[in-house]
């Protein structure tokens, strides 16, 4: 049921982002943020009632206190990204969440890289190579050099590398409690860490609340699905394995980009997906 789970965590995961672009992209990317943040709570607050609660321990506590930090930085810069870039061209990099998981067990563990996982990371790199393959008449690095000037890969890539950190932080975490507990209390602290940085931006509203409200129930609800498929599905196998499968949210925005952005250059978008995609199965299965 493993699978089940990611999966749709993925597609809800890609359908938030394509409703958060297509109908709240033109305010500030803190106010995206925070407007996407306070669609869920209505959600979360319902599922209270739900969910079976346990006491959490130190471990679940420390692990909150280092997690949130990290992702309070990783969302802005998604949301950025978002903004900022076309979506096929900037999701696609958080394929390099488990080339960041290989590299930093590398240089600070020692671990060694198996040939299944070279193998991945180098489909990852050909995958973001093809992203830009239209470029190639530039000159052979011209895909690459692209890379570089769009903002959205760039902050795309930092989210991957912060995503790294907070998924082993969020599945000790999930071990010290259970995925519901660890999951409504994460999501409700990360919301408030946000909204308390409001007074601090003086341009910053909720007016995108007042004047969508349907709509952002509607991001609320996928983006709440999103969130427990995730926080049930890396409970119930590896993290590597469960981010593996839930980066096929990749595939599903480079579908919403060309369907609701009609977005440019979407075989070779869709292609450098695949590619990524198969480095990602790859490194979760093998590697």
């Amino acid at each position: 049921m493993a699978w089940l789970f990611s999966l749709l965590s993925a597609f809800c995961l890609a359908t938030a982002d394509a409703l958060t672009k297509k109908y709240f992209s033109h305010f500030s990317s803190y106010e995206m943020g925070l407007i996407r943040l306070l669609s869920i709570v209505p959600w979360l607050l319902a599922a209270i009632f739900f969910i079976p609660w346990v006491k959490p321990d130190t471990v679940f506590f420390v692990s909150l206190a280092c997690g949130l930090p990290l992702e309070v930085l990783a969302y802005l810069s998604y949301m950025r990204s978002i903004k900022v870039s076309p979506l096929s061209l900037s999701l696609p990099f958080l394929a390099f969440t488990p080339v960041f998981i290989i590299l930093t067990g590398w240089l600070i563990l020692g671990e060694t890289v198996t040939w299944q996982g070279l193998t991945g990371i180098i489909l990852i790199v050909s995958g973001a190579y093809c992203l830009n393959f239209s470029r190639i008449s530039s000159g052979l690095v011209a895909p690459f050099k692209s890379i570089l000037r769009e903002p959205g890969s760039r902050l795309m890539l930092l989210v991957a590398a912060l995503y790294s950190v907070t998924a082993t932080l969020g599945k000790l975490a999930i071990e010290h409690s259970n995925p519901y507990t660890f999951g409504v209390t994460y999501q409700l602290a990360f919301t408030v860490l946000i909204a308390l940085a409001l007074p601090f931006m003086p341009k910053a509203s909720l007016r995108g609340l007042r004047l969508r409200p349907l709509m952002a129930l509607a991001v609320g609800a996928a983006w709440c699905v999103s969130l427990f498929s995730h926080w049930i599905a890396i409970s119930l196998t590896q993290a590597a394995y469960m981010i593996a499968l839930k980066r096929t949210s990749i595939l599903f925005a480079v579908l919403y980009g060309s369907w609701l952005f009609k977005e440019e250059h979407i075989r070779e978008r869709l292609l450098g997906a695949l590619v990524m995609l198969s480095g990602v199965i790859c490194i979760a299965a093998f590697g």
